[in-house]
């Protein structure tokens, strides 16, 4: 398979669960606004939704699909289908448990990580019975995140690229047609959590049946394979946390901040996520089961080309994308969640923590392309370092940062911190000659931020001033909107193209 057919084939799918998870968040604002009930509604997510990155997404994959990817090349079909019946039924159980335990400690759960709302007992009721309903999403998530990663190294691409989608499915239509029989209405966006995670399981059963790997119950703690996964895991899960710990660790200070704080950070949030799952999981999803193929082959010089591959490729969508975040602050803002009981000094806060995200937007996507490249290899104990290191260093910036900009210092701490974390990736892998630069790199940056520059100007002298955009309707927002997108990746890809970029350029096979 192309993998540049491959990363279209995931952007894409990635695309279309973005926009509706925009679609689900306009609504959510619409309805809701940005306060004590979305407070609640996102810290209770939010948790249930850290485990997932950490666990499922997370350290699971991370310690997974390597050894997956080696039973594959070197065991043969059978032994590979043990691992996965095995490995399944090892982590069914294991989170089954998990959710049991966070449903009976949730008060206590949620005392830790939004402190600022026991002094709220009706919000810090609310956010307790929400958690107790979204926190079984971890253990659906979970087995989703098992499939997706056989369906991947499968080459199978596109059903867990879509997958997601069926939780924004979830989300709009429990907004729309059920919020009116839940008390408070704002119950209703737990469940859909709760129905998502179901929604998400289904869809890939029938795809696991087609290559022949549908999970039975085979219980086996002792098995060599599911032993060298849950070895792998511990310390992965340190490694591939540093983000996610951070955005837990920021809510507790925002939890102490004005009321929307909480929520301003969320919206921005979810924005800084449509570049990230385009390029960032995308890149890291397609790369991962390749590299592990090489290691397993001892392709070294092909292991390395594949690296610079998808770092040549982060920096030509990456950075263009994180300067059109700031740019477009605003327009994007007030035309997505600009609506209802979102106002404007919602949109002005919001456009604070979006411009600080943007800054680090690159060095998190840059961590999704750098890290498959140690854990290929089944090395954790590199990344783990960098990740503690990554993690002081973020909580200090939040220490300096949160009293000159508020919630906005939260955000550019996340950033720095992930650009810290992918110089630090990206050092040791040159220390460690797994990674060697191919030629022309220099010519390559150049070119790319000519495009850029070309790019900011044409946004910049078109964009407009914000006040038209807090009083335009919705339909004229919208479409200035997308006048303004077209017109910059227009300015961006022609400008390249000028330059001698062509897309045979960036062809190449997976392993």
């Amino acid at each position: 398979m192309n993998l540049l057919r491959a990363l279209a084939t995931v952007s894409g799918m990635t695309l279309v669960s973005r926009i509706l998870g925009f679609v689900r968040d306009a609504i959510i604002a619409r309805m809701f606004g940005a306060g004590l009930a979305t407070d609640a509604f996102f810290v209770a997510f939010r948790i249930p939704n850290l485990l997932r990155r950490l666990f499922a997404e997370g350290a699971f994959s991370q310690a997974f699909v390597p050894i997956l990817a080696e039973y594959k090349s070197r065991n043969g079909h059978d032994e590979t289908k043990r691992l996965v019946d095995r490995t399944a039924t090892t982590l069914a159980l294991v989170l089954a448990a998990v959710s049991a335990m966070g449903i009976a400690i949730a008060p206590i759960i949620i005392y830790v990580s939004a402190p600022g709302f026991a002094s709220e007992p009706g919000k810090f009721d609310l956010t307790v019975a929400m958690l107790r309903v979204t926190f079984p999403y971890i253990l659906f998530i979970s087995l989703v995140s098992l499939a997706g990663g056989v369906l991947n190294t499968w080459s199978r691409f596109a059903i867990p690229a879509f997958t997601p989608t069926l939780l924004n499915v979830a989300f709009i239509v429990g907004a729309l047609f059920f919020a009116p029989y839940f008390h408070p209405p704002v119950m209703v966006l737990a469940w859909a959590v709760f129905a998502g995670g179901i929604l998400q399981l289904a869809l890939q059963l029938p795809a696991l049946a087609r290559i022949g790997m549908l999970p039975r119950p085979s219980l086996a703690w002792r098995d060599p394979g599911v032993r060298r996964i849950l070895t792998l895991m511990g310390p992965a899960v340190i490694g591939v946390s540093v983000s996610q710990v951070s955005l837990l660790l920021n809510t507790i200070f925002a939890s102490f901040l004005e009321t929307g704080s909480v929520s301003w950070l969320y919206y921005a949030d979810r924005l800084m996520e449509f570049p990230t799952g385009l390029l960032g999981v995308a890149l890291g999803t397609i790369l991962l089961p390749s590299l592990a193929k090489h290691y397993s082959t001892d392709s070294r010089d092909e292991y390395s080309a594949l690296l610079d591959w998808g770092l040549r490729l982060t920096l030509m969508l990456a950075l263009p994308a994180a300067v059109a975040l700031a740019l477009l602050a605003v327009p994007l803002i007030a035309t997505l969640f600009m609506h209802g009981a979102f106002d404007a000094n919602d949109l002005f806060q919001t456009r604070k923590a979006l411009v600080a995200y943007s800054v680090g937007l690159l060095g998190l996507i840059l961590v999704k392309v750098l890290a498959p490249g140690f854990y290929a290899r089944q090395n954790i104990r590199t990344p783990v370092k960098i990740a503690i290191v990554t993690l002081v260093a973020t909580q200090l910036m939040n220490l300096v940062l949160v009293f000159p900009l508020r919630h906005a210092g939260l955000a550019l701490a996340i950033g720095l911190g992930a650009c810290l974390n992918a110089g630090l990736l990206y050092r040791k892998l040159r220390e460690q000659d797994i990674y060697r630069p191919q030629a022309g790199w220099m010519a390559f940056a150049l070119k790319v931020g000519a495009a850029i520059a070309l790019m900011t100007a044409a946004i910049a002298f078109t964009v407009g001033p914000d006040a038209w955009w807090v009083a335009a309707s919705w339909q004229a927002r919208a479409l200035r909107l997308t006048g303004l997108v077209l017109l910059g990746a227009a300015a961006y890809f022609a400008a390249l193209w000028l330059l001698g970029f062509r897309p045979r350029d960036f062809h190449r096979r997976a392993a």
